[in-house]
């Protein structure tokens, strides 16, 4: 059911390679299934995702039984690209207790006084955990570079304010992820690439239906007029920090079906083939064990 490495390799940005938004179709399909209809296609999908619920589930409990490792999911997009849908759709199977979600919205007084990793920081995943960011500190060389007057809050002396700053972030989070790999945590970073016909077309469906206006948002058609400088950004950022220890996978984001199945089979492939295994007891406690299972059918059998 699962994808071909091969397959998934051509949505990777390996280290060194120039990765260039348009050569990245956002409608693009797996090579398996093209030939096959618009239902066939959605079919097949949905049985990938529902078995990788499956397999992501009983993977995510080992992950939490081994507790030595940790995996942060990053994922960053243009407004209605389908995170949060993705979020939903990929993670329904997993524990709860054994998943955290953090959603970075605009920076508090106390967040803007610190340095720009702090609240990222804060929300990192324990060992055994897996967490999720909906947006993260890649929004510090996104939306802040898109719009550098942000940097004002931020009250920087004026030697942290200098024509290399988004080359520095860049080599920041580069070591920022270089040391939490080399402690236990895997990192998957998800750019989900919609294309903008289909963002107006979903920003239109907002709209036109009232129990999804709340979705909606006057600053989305504010921010869609940066377009050109958020896909220059995205690129550039992609490029500077697609590293051998925490590469980009770029998704095409036009069919949320196929968005979903990818991911989720990214994500599934990914923790399976890390080295997790269950805590062996001691002698003493397998002993213990005995014992209690012993006691236990002595209240059955009396």
């Amino acid at each position: 059911m699962a994808l071909p490495k091969s397959t998934l390799d051509q949505l990777k940005i390996e280290a060194g390679e120039t990765f260039r938004i348009a050569d990245h179709h956002p409608d693009w399909l797996p090579e398996q299934v093209r030939d096959l209809s618009k239902e066939e296609r959605k079919e097949r999908a949905e049985q990938m995702l529902a078995a990788n619920k499956v397999e992501l589930a009983e993977a995510q409990e080992l992950l939490y039984a081994d507790g030595r490792h940790s995996v942060l999911i990053v994922f960053q997009a243009m407004d209605a690209a389908g995170k949060d849908g993705t979020i939903s759709h990929v993670m329904s199977g997993v524990n709860p207790q054994g998943c955290s979600v953090a959603s970075f919205k605009v920076p508090s007084a106390v967040e803007w006084s610190h340095n720009y990793l702090w609240r990222y920081s804060n929300a990192l995943p324990a060992r055994g955990m897996i967490g999720i960011f909906n947006r993260s500190y890649y929004e510090e060389v996104l939306v802040v570079k898109v719009h550098p007057e942000l940097l004002d809050k931020a009250n920087l002396p004026p030697s942290a304010r200098h024509k290399r700053i988004w080359e520095h972030r860049y080599e920041d989070i580069n070591n920022f992820e270089q040391h939490l790999t080399r402690n236990g945590t895997t990192i998957l970073k998800f750019f989900l690439n919609v294309s903008k016909d289909e963002q107006r077309d979903r920003f239109l469906d907002r709209l036109d239906h009232p129990e999804k206006n709340w979705k909606f948002s006057s600053s989305d058609i504010v921010e869609r007029g940066y377009w050109d400088d958020y896909m220059s950004a995205f690129e550039e950022a992609i490029n500077a920090t697609s590293t051998a220890w925490a590469p980009w996978y770029v998704i095409p984001a036009d069919r949320k079906w196929a968005m979903r199945a990818v991911v989720s089979d990214i994500i599934t492939t990914t923790i399976t083939s890390l080295d997790l295994e269950y805590p062996e007891l001691p002698e003493s406690e397998v002993a213990k064990l005995g014992e209690a299972k012993a006691a236990l059918l002595a209240e059955k059998s009396g």
